[in-house]
């Protein structure tokens, strides 16, 4: 509810501006939201005049009850009745917060609101009814807040009435709902027991919860931090059209975050292209020259003649967004048909669209249940990560670093069916474009499997420099080569020396790194070769990822020596190179090398003689399919 208060409450102490919160109250649609809205509203002196008496002498009339929630309705009906509410915000103050209060009425509506509103939230109030607990609603609301990257939570044990006030149940409660957030990565702001109905805890603390020692609820309010003013972050402004007017063409938008001013050298994403903001114009002024914030609408002229198109995003030089054809985002899925892998889309950010492939599906559940059982697509009212190949560039920045432009909406056959926050940009990762057409080998498999007398794989040699991968991995080439194979060698420091040259050692350009090894890898072993990695790879995510890439033909084996030994033995002397800083970022790689939790096969070069453990390897191959046995090859030629 958008309530338009009394010019009195509006104004703002001193002239000076009061910060602002927006929270999102969510809970099951029985556990008391509307009541302790209207509670608040109350103890916060923010209801028009004479509302009150008014709706207690309604109900008296009727011989009924007063309930707090009537104050909604009432509401709601004034709004109805063309008065200025709005159903889905509330407007309040506390003594040191002006408060947009988001209201959520139920599970549906409420994902239908994170593209609207809710995903702006600040924080949010999540309510639990005392008698009935923590239900499936509860915990999938938890998870949507999750999805939301909302991080500051407020949780309200409602109707303390109905269970006398009783603090194990009270305790009861908190304990199962601290560790359901604690589980998602949200660290709960307060727990709070009230009973809204009677006002004890929402802004007064009562004898009858004198055993608890926290906040009311609005003190719990006052305490949250706002968000980082928009204007405080990196100019934003997705070009919405064109205009020609006599001589000038006109760039207009709204700027969703930053500010602007004639002068400013800017950058047009996710082409570029540099120049300088000539004029700032608006209507019925033809230019201004002082600064426009975000939330502004305004036209633009540049210096020089440049071709800009609706979907560009207009930055200063220096803090632009990325450009990219590949997303990860956490979504939300509204549609009847699951979300699959190669489904076709079309993705919405700012004012872009663009046609897009679902090329990758992680952590697809439904927030209700406990298990979080992961499913190979995202069903109607369930979340995931999806991975997005998009059919032409666009510029977005992730959601933790500027949510203008990280949030995204995803259409399926015109209609929106869901919608989320992105949660990294991949430059690196180019998407394939629409009109490049991949051409395959003329040899099928089956040929070169039948004259290797093996399918293609990728060996991933893991492990600490010393540990003896590479050497290792020249006596496995020299093994499968004997006998006829089809082996080549991916050594990490000599791809370094060249396809690899322009990376550095940063924890982006480690995983950029590991990604071409495992591309190059990946298309070797689909045209029937094998293809031996011998590389660090310290990092698990991107040996995770380059299981991916290779898909089933991914072999790992972890070379575990002891890192005393490798220390000892290293002869490309990584050690030394780390502990004297020369690898830019490095704290040592003992110290930043991440051991596969599971891999196909572990080796320990120290304990064992490098024939031995080449044999191991060899069985491993042939136990998972990838070398063909005697009986194999003296059947495939009867």
């Amino acid at each position: 509810m958008n309530m338009i208060l009394p010019a009195a409450l509006s104004a703002t102490p001193n002239g000076t501006t009061r910060p602002q919160v927006r929270i999102v109250i969510v809970g099951h649609v029985d556990h008391g939201k509307s009541t302790l809205v209207g509670r608040l509203l109350h103890e916060t002196g923010s209801l028009p005049e004479g509302k009150l008496e008014m709706l207690k002498a309604v109900s008296a009339r009727r011989g009924m009850p007063f309930e707090w929630s009537f104050l909604l309705d009432a509401l709601q009906t004034e709004r109805d009745q063309g008065i200025t509410i709005d159903t889905t915000q509330i407007r309040f103050r506390t003594n040191a917060r002006d408060v947009v209060l988001i209201d959520a009425p139920g599970h549906a509506e409420f994902l239908r609101n994170m593209i609207t509103g809710a995903s702006q939230a600040d924080g949010a109030v999540l309510i639990i009814d005392a008698l009935e607990g923590v239900r499936d609603q509860t915990r999938r609301h938890g998870y949507l807040l999750h999805l939301l990257g909302i991080k500051q939570v407020v949780v309200v044990v409602n109707k303390m009435d109905r269970v006398d006030f009783s603090a194990p149940r009270f305790a009861e409660i908190s304990d199962e709902i601290s560790a359901h957030l604690a589980g998602l990565g949200v660290n709960p702001a307060a727990i709070i027991p009230i009973s809204a109905r009677d006002g004890d805890g929402v802004k007064i603390h009562t004898p009858r919860i004198g055993w608890y020692r926290g906040p009311t609820v609005v003190e719990a309010l006052d305490a949250l931090e706002p968000a980082r003013p928009l204007e405080a972050l990196p100019l934003r402004l997705p070009v919405q059209a064109i205009y020609k007017f006599d001589d000038r063409r006109i760039v207009a938008g709204r700027i969703e975050s930053g500010s602007l001013v004639a002068g400013d050298e800017i950058v047009i994403m996710p082409a570029g292209k540099i120049a300088k903001i000539k004029s700032v114009e608006s209507w019925p002024v033809t230019s201004l020259t002082a600064k426009q914030g975000a939330g502004r609408s305004v036209g633009i002229t540049l210096d020089r003649e440049l071709f800009v198109e609706r979907g560009d995003v207009i930055a200063h030089v220096g803090q632009s967004p990325q450009d990219t054809r590949r997303l990860r985002a956490r979504i939300f899925w509204l549609h009847d048909k699951p979300l699959a892998v190669g489904a076709a889309i079309l993705v919405r950010l700012g004012t872009r669209e663009a046609r897009a492939v679902v090329v990758a599906i992680d952590k697809a559940v439904d927030p209700g249940e406990l298990s979080s059982v992961e499913n190979a697509a995202i069903g109607r009212n369930h979340v995931g990560e999806i991975d997005i190949s998009l059919a032409q560039p666009i510029a977005a920045d992730a959601y933790a670093h500027n949510p203008r432009l990280g949030r995204l909406v995803i259409e399926l056959n015109g209609r929106i069916a869901g919608g989320g926050l992105v949660l990294s940009v991949d430059a690196a990762r180019r998407a394939v474009p629409v009109d490049i057409v991949p051409v395959e080998s003329a040899l099928r498999p089956d040929e070169r499997s039948a004259r290797y007398r093996h399918n293609g794989a990728v060996v991933w040699l893991t492990g600490l420099p010393g540990a003896g991968k590479s050497t290792l991995a020249r006596a496995l080439e020299r093994r499968l080569f004997s006998r006829g194979g089809s082996p080549i060698l991916l050594d990490g420091d000599t791809l370094r020396a060249g396809l690899n040259g322009d990376l550095g050692f940063s924890p982006e350009d480690r995983s950029e790194n590991i990604r071409r090894i495992a591309e190059v890898a990946t298309h070797l072993a689909r045209n029937g070769h094998i293809a031996i990695v011998a590389a660090v790879s310290p990092a698990r995510d991107d040996r995770a990822a380059a299981r991916r890439i290779a898909d089933t033909a991914f072999r790992e084996i972890y070379v575990a020596t002891p890192a005393e030994v490798c220390e000892e033995r290293d002869p490309k002397g990584h050690y030394a190179k780390a502990r004297a800083g020369a690898l830019k970022g490095f704290t040592g790689i003992g110290n930043d090398y991440q051991p596969p939790e599971k891999s196909e096969l572990v080796i320990d070069t120290s304990r064992r003689p490098l024939t031995d453990a080449t044999d191991e390897i060899e069985r491993m191959l042939a136990d998972t399919g990838v070398l063909f046995d005697e009986l194999t090859d003296l059947a495939a030629n009867i």
